[in-house]
């Protein structure tokens, strides 16, 4: 059986590095499932998640022209539940309906829930206030300290 693309196959572990574990394959070849494609969690230690002499099934991600084999053990275990949900859990959320009204933000009440205008203003205000003071405190501190330099 030569090895495609997409196929998944049994293989032994047979060298473990920081950077991925090499995996004997049928057919005398070898290949590397890098750090990233042991788990679906994050690995800080190839150890931790294989072994040498273990038996893993691996997927085929890629094979070079100059023979370099790229496995993946998460892909391999991957199954069809991940397909299988439902699209509206990646829907945005629905637009307004027709029939219901969107009022501008100046004609809201308190009834209407917590966002409120005047609130949002009287905050933003007091923010421009202390930054241009701030700013002014900086201004000053900077040019006397520019003006005795100069003497």
């Amino acid at each position: 059986m030569a090895l495609e693309v997409g196929n998944i196959v049994e293989g032994k572990v047979t060298g473990i590095t920081k950077f991925g574990a090499f995996v004997a394959l049928p057919e005398g070849k070898s290949g590397l499932v890098h750090i990233s494609e042991i788990a679906n969690s994050f690995v800080s230690d190839v150890h931790e998640h294989v072994q040498m002499g273990q038996s893993v099934k691996v997927r085929v991600l890629s094979v070079s022209e100059d023979g370099k084999i790229n496995l993946s053990i998460k892909r391999a275990q991957e199954t069809a539940p991940a397909a299988a949900q439902p699209r509206e859990a990646f829907r945005r959320p629905a637009a307004p309906r027709q029939n219901q009204q969107i009022r501008p933000a100046a004609e809201r009440t308190a009834a209407d829930g917590p966002s409120s205008n005047t609130e949002f203003e009287d905050r933003l205000k007091k923010f421009m206030q202390e930054s241009d003071s701030r700013i002014a405190d900086n201004r000053i501190y900077a040019d006397h300290r520019s003006r005795s330099r100069r003497r």
